[in-house]
């Protein structure tokens, strides 16, 4: 449910279950089908060691088990997913922008909406990397930033909330437009 909290400052996003559900049994039948290729590639049903496939497959299973174990978990938490106010905004509806933490909206250069697989993230640009040095692994920030603009890159997602990828941009472009107003 969206909701504008009691101060009338800012807007809270929170999860929408019928959309984590549809996700989590997406994930769930995704890694029914990579166990079902470990098997295969194990040589279960033909009796034949595929040992590319095998390792391969594993790695991925490991790899989204440990995400739907994480998201699973992850249920109990009943805080907003995404905060957006005058000053600053935050998600969790990716790993870097759990990771990242609050960002200042002085520091945003640029919000774009960008389709990345089968999702439309709306992604930020943020000026001023310095300020945000510390916050992410090694790993993290070498994906967010970029060399050549010295900027860094945060992504925010709308499978999980309750508005749409649309409603998502233009509630942060709206978000970004009356910070810059009220600096002035």
């Amino acid at each position: 449910m969206q909701e504008i909290n009691a101060t009338g400052n800012g807007i809270q996003l929170y999860r929408n279950s019928k959309k984590t559900k549809k996700l989590l049994f997406t994930s769930l039948g995704v890694c029914i089908i990579l166990l079902l290729v470990i098997l295969y590639s194990a040589g279960i049903f033909d009796g034949e060691l595929k040992i590319k496939p095998l390792v391969v497959s594993a790695a991925v299973f490991l790899i989204m088990f440990i995400l739907l174990l994480k998201s699973v978990l992850g249920l109990k938490d009943k805080s907003p997913l995404i905060e957006l106010n005058k000053q600053n905004f935050y998600g969790k509806t990716t790993p870097m922008s759990k990771s990242f933490g609050v960002v200042n909206w002085e520091d945003v250069a640029n919000i774009q909406s960008e389709k990345t697989g089968g999702d439309t993230l709306v992604v930020v640009t943020i000026n001023n990397p310095e300020k945000y040095e510390g916050r992410l692994s090694k790993m993290l920030w070498n994906m967010a930033h970029n060399k050549d603009t010295n900027q860094l890159t945060l992504m925010y997602s709308a499978s999980e909330i309750d508005v749409d990828s649309n409603a998502l941009f233009n509630l942060f472009t709206k978000s970004w437009k009356e910070s810059a107003s009220v600096s002035i």
